[in-house]
């Protein structure tokens, strides 16, 4: 059953109060036709509760906009949702990507994550192809991908939207790494699940890294927001010279601030007994102090290390909830402590992420009671780094 307006319906009971389920939710393909955005292809999903959120086929299926009930959930940064055909990867000394950098979700990888690098390129075979040269957070992000189905599947008295399609990074002599993505929302809630694959489709070992940055803005982001996670130790932070400069901690959030220096934080999670990792950002004071708030869960054995990201400057303002198969650190650390992954042809990763809206002091209460009674987080918002990088099994 679906549940809408207050009420329990069949497909019966909506098809009786209109014409086509698109009265109340759905999936629409669009394309935009103005300014950098012309041209991409994006997909709208509508669950019917209030939740909206679109997903750009022509950039790898990332998921751009995001709202509930008219509050913007997902961050929109002064680049917009540019067109994959006036991104330059290497441009900027690697900086390039951040000129493509928008969005509820942008997906990192396949073959690279985090900051720039250059890696012998052995594996390879060709002699010409000396290293492989990787920009800020990989490839993939602007990549456009082929949409192979979207709808709204039945079963019984349930609906599903979804939509499928392929994001490949190719190349001659390299890595040929395909990124299967689904993208699924039942009608009458107020979630979605991500379901990814990614599978080495050509015939040299390849290496894998991959990383979701799931960025949040304004409103559930604001002043006295807070950041709730199953934090067992805080492994790093990037500002750790000097901690308390700029007065920002990692649990208490506070609004716009002029000359912010973005602050980064790796976190070691704690799971449940069902492997599982929720992280939110929830702004208790939102609309009167009815409450809202954003909630990922990831899987522990599927995303080993998370990271925080802070990005308070005015005109920018962001929090990033960032899963991520590797240490901040990235591919040389991966590689001194054996955790990079390899994949050999046909070989291939499964990743399944679920994002929520938390609507009311009832559902943050409860998220912030079940993070927890996983692992009770440091109360002090300056905890001191541990440096303690615990093995991540392959």
């Amino acid at each position: 059953m679906v549940e809408l307006y207050g009420r329990t319906m069949s497909r019966r009971d909506i098809s009786r109060h209109a014409g086509m389920l698109s009265q109340f939710a759905g999936v629409r393909l669009v394309t935009l036709g103005d300014g950098v955005e012309r041209g991409v292809r994006m997909l709208e999903f509508r669950t019917g509760t209030g939740l909206r959120f679109t997903v750009l086929i022509d950039r790898a299926f990332d998921v751009a906009d995001c709202e509930y009930r008219g509050a913007a959930i997902g961050w929109h940064s002064p680049t917009g949702f540019r067109h994959p055909g006036l991104h330059d990867y290497e441009g900027e000394g690697g900086l390039g990507w951040l000129r493509s950098f928008s969005g509820l979700m942008v997906t990192c990888g396949l073959d690279h994550i985090l900051f720039m690098d250059s890696d012998p390129a052995d594996h390879y075979h060709y002699v010409h192809r000396k290293s492989v040269d990787s920009s800020i957070h990989g490839r993939v992000g602007t990549i456009p991908g082929r949409l192979t189905g979207y709808g709204e599947t039945w079963d019984g008295d349930t609906c599903t939207l979804w939509c499928e399609g392929v994001i490949q990074q190719s190349t001659v002599f390299g890595e040929d790494l395909h990124l299967i993505r689904r993208i699924e929302a039942k009608v009458g809630s107020s979630e979605f699940v991500l379901k990814d694959r990614v599978v080495n489709h050509g015939f040299y070992r390849t290496p894998h890294m991959f990383l979701y940055h799931i960025n949040l803005g304004h409103p559930v982001l604001a002043e006295g927001s807070r950041y709730l996670a199953p934090v067992r130790q805080t492994v790093w932070a990037a500002h750790a010279d000097e901690y308390r400069r700029q007065g920002v901690g990692y649990r208490n959030l506070p609004g716009p601030k002029q000359g912010f220096h973005e602050q980064v934080w790796q976190h070691e999670m704690a799971a449940d007994e069902n492997g599982k990792v929720p992280v939110a950002v929830v702004n208790d004071g939102y609309d009167e102090g009815r409450g809202l708030g954003f909630l990922v869960e990831t899987d522990k054995a599927e995303f080993p290390c998370q990271y925080e990201w802070q990005n308070f400057q005015e005109g920018q303002y962001a929090i990033g909830i960032e899963p991520s198969t590797n240490h901040v650190f990235g591919k040389p650390f991966a590689k001194e402590r054996d955790e990079l992954i390899w994949l050999e042809h046909g070989e291939g990763r499964d990743y399944t992420t679920r994002f929520a809206v938390l609507e009311g002091a009832g559902e943050i209460a409860a998220a912030a009671e079940r993070i927890a009674s996983i692992a009770e987080q440091p109360a002090d918002d300056y905890p001191e780094p541990t440096d303690q990088w615990e093995a991540i099994a392959r």
